[in-house]
């Protein structure tokens, strides 16, 4: 009796492709083995050896799948000298893109500090640099979180006070000086006509 097997079936799911990891061996480039099968499973390809039964090799516990998927992705692509060099362009118009819109609304109320971190993140991908400096900010924001956990609620509230009234000199600022648009000016004429 024949059965069909689903695609769903691990047995039957694709495996990484070889073709890519063999080409990348041929040119000299280093392809790490420790490749996943779409079920979570080691490839037997002969790479690293199988952690024994009932345990979990360290990097497996640490990073979930999908971080292990992209970066076997990631490092494929980058064992192609096009691939690689395709992938750097990539991501340095992306991550410039996501800091531009992030600079552009640091002045205004919303998420601009929060978009140049991701334009940070995404260029963390494939630069050193802006590896170490998003572990800098990272590092200081989670200091002066904890500092300001630490506080009394009277300094949270001057703290967050203090935010407010930047926020809005910053966007009076903007508006007045970008836009010509003085609110302080118009609220006082709106106060006197009234």
């Amino acid at each position: 009796m024949v059965t069909n097997r689903s695609s769903v079936d691990p047995i039957a799911a694709p495996r990484p492709p070889k073709v890519a990891v063999r080409r990348a061996k041929k040119r000299g480039y280093a392809v790490p083995m420790d490749q996943h099968d779409r079920t979570g499973r080691r490839d037997s390809g002969g790479g690293a050896p199988e952690p024994a039964e009932g345990t979990v090799a360290l990097a497996d516990r640490k990073r979930p799948r999908w971080r292990r998927r992209a970066s076997i992705s990631l490092e494929l692509i980058r064992a192609n000298p096009t691939g690689r060099i395709t992938l750097k362009i990539l991501i340095t118009i992306a991550g410039a893109l996501v800091v531009t819109v992030g600079i552009a609304l640091i002045p205004l109320p919303g998420p601009g500090w929060l978009l140049v971190i991701a334009g940070l993140g995404i260029w963390a991908i494939e630069y050193h640099w802006a590896r170490r400096l998003l572990a800098f900010t990272r590092r200081h924001v989670q200091g002066w979180t904890r500092w300001v956990t630490r506080q009394s609620l009277g300094v949270r509230f001057l703290l967050g006070l203090v935010g407010l009234v930047f926020v809005a000199v910053v966007l009076w600022l903007s508006l007045k000086y970008s836009l010509g648009i003085d609110v302080i000016a118009r609220v006082m004429h709106y106060l006197a006509t009234n």
